[in-house]
């Protein structure tokens, strides 16, 4: 399945970037960092990327922003927050819902193990 290929791929460039990084930066500079390795592995990353409500037969672009679109598969969405809380969980599914992608990927960046940080959403349609 490519979306497990990928979702591999997201964890061990995260484990990379905040390796490299530390925790206590701005998620803006996590979300370029990871999205450069995971363009150097080889996926099509497409950043801040908008995602439209449709509603009652119409297209409505509301400002929704994915953080990281790896392959219009998996969705990515950073935080580098003192803890997870469930609302961010909420956004990710919605996103997983409105763009019909089943799996998505939580990193917190502001952790002291990013082993600790990374949560894995599913989508069951």
């Amino acid at each position: 399945m490519e979306e497990e290929r990928i979702g591999k791929s997201i964890v061990e460039a995260a484990l990379k970037v905040h390796s490299a990084l530390g925790p206590g930066l701005l998620e803006s500079a996590y979300q370029a960092c990871l999205a450069h390795e995971l363009v150097q592995g080889g996926l099509e990353v497409e950043q801040e990327a908008g995602l439209p409500v449709h509603y009652r037969g119409n297209t409505l672009d509301v400002g929704y922003r994915i953080d990281l679109w790896i392959n219009k598969k998996v969705i990515v969405e950073i935080k580098a927050v003192e803890k997870l809380m469930p609302i961010h969980n909420a956004q990710l599914l919605s996103y997983l819902k409105l763009s019909k992608c089943k799996l998505g990927f939580l990193p917190n960046f502001n952790v002291a193990h990013m082993k600790d940080g990374i949560r894995r959403v599913v989508n069951g349609l």
